[in-house]
């Protein structure tokens, strides 16, 4: 399994990257191919230790940088040797397995659509994230790729989070919801009620595990592997997720180190903060696949510390890995209107 990494993208790039990517290597036995300026990336590894790259990673040199500031509809064709856009070529001409990049997420979507390309029949790549709920992980399909959406988007998302839920989290039979602002089928906007009734036809035809509306509550608590929405609402639930668990984590700290007694009761729960930390930790998943894509891409969080750059590329092996994309490709015709 060969994955090759944006060593250039980030807020932390190339050193967080680097390491991160090092520590996939040594971990799960990727190879690697890093693309980036060289003399950059070689100084990278250096500061991990190793004097030189270790067997099973290479480094691609690319000239240019996608920053931040970039027009991301336009910054990978302007800049056609940026470690994105060498990365991406690579990834399309088989070079690779998979592509991760923690660089703009705008530009990272449109090259991808470009370059790499969606798979044939598939209207919108989506973006789904693995959010913690009451029950474990949920993937929210979409977040934040397509803000505007009509209802055979919608059905789209639905069928590329239920393969996704099946390949990669394991989950036989995933139960898939709309998120509306009520359970009830009059409930919602147009695009909701009309999305309504083509989730019910698929889930009569027996394509679907479709349980109806959800409101964001109940899908916190766990009542759906799979949460269907525009990309619009779908960035907003996630966002308002990593502030609500920040401000949780910020607020239990204050709590217990309020005084000596709370101090000892932290001490005794302190596997438990640990665990509930991780649960809520977006670097813990890593990264985001953009599911609809013919190759495998995941974008890490442009805040990525080398941790979640290492949880990154464990994503996209075990995506690369899953079958996902064949099944999306088989089952295509069922996932038109």
């Amino acid at each position: 399994m060969k994955i090759i990494v944006d060593a250039m993208g980030g807020d932390h790039a190339p050193e967080a990257i680097v390491q991160g990517a090092l520590m996939a290597h040594s971990n799960f036995g990727v190879e690697l191919i890093l693309v980036g300026r060289t003399a950059d990336v070689l100084r990278a590894v250096e500061k991990c230790g190793e004097k030189n790259l270790p067997a099973g990673v290479e480094i691609r040199d690319a000239s240019e940088v996608v920053e931040i500031s970039d027009d991301p509809a336009t910054a990978f064709k302007r800049k056609k040797d940026s470690s994105l856009t060498v990365g991406l070529q690579l990834l399309r001409d088989g070079g690779g397995d998979a592509f991760v990049s923690a660089g703009s997420t705008g530009a990272l979507l449109a090259g991808a659509t470009l370059v790499v390309k969606r798979i044939r029949g598939i209207r919108r790549a989506a973006m789904g994230p693995l959010i913690p709920t009451a029950q474990g992980r949920a993937v929210l399909c979409d977040c934040g790729a397509n803000a505007e959406c009509t209802p055979e988007y919608l059905l789209q998302f639905a069928y590329l989070g239920n393969y996704y839920a099946k390949r990669v989290m394991k989950i036989q039979k995933p139960r898939v919801a709309l998120l509306n602002i009520g359970a009830e089928e009059e409930k919602g906007d147009t695009l909701r009620k009309d999305s309504l009734a083509l989730l019910q036809q698929a889930a009569e035809q027996g394509r679907l595990l479709f349980t109806g509306n959800i409101e964001a509550s109940d899908a916190m608590m766990g009542g759906a592997d799979v949460i269907v929405t525009d990309g619009f609402t779908g960035n907003v639930m996630l966002k308002a997720l990593e502030g609500t668990g920040k401000l949780l984590i910020k607020e239990l700290k204050k709590v217990f180190l309020s005084s000596a007694k709370t101090k000892i009761a932290a001490g005794l729960v302190k596997g438990n903060l640990a665990d509930m930390k991780k649960l809520m930790d977006p670097g813990e998943i890593g990264g985001t696949p953009f599911l609809g894509i013919s190759k495998p891409v995941i974008k890490a969080h442009g805040g990525s510390d080398a941790r979640a750059v290492c949880n990154a590329v464990l994503r996209a092996k075990e995506y690369a890995e899953s079958g996902f994309i064949q099944d999306i490709q088989d089952n295509i015709d069922a996932m038109r209107t």
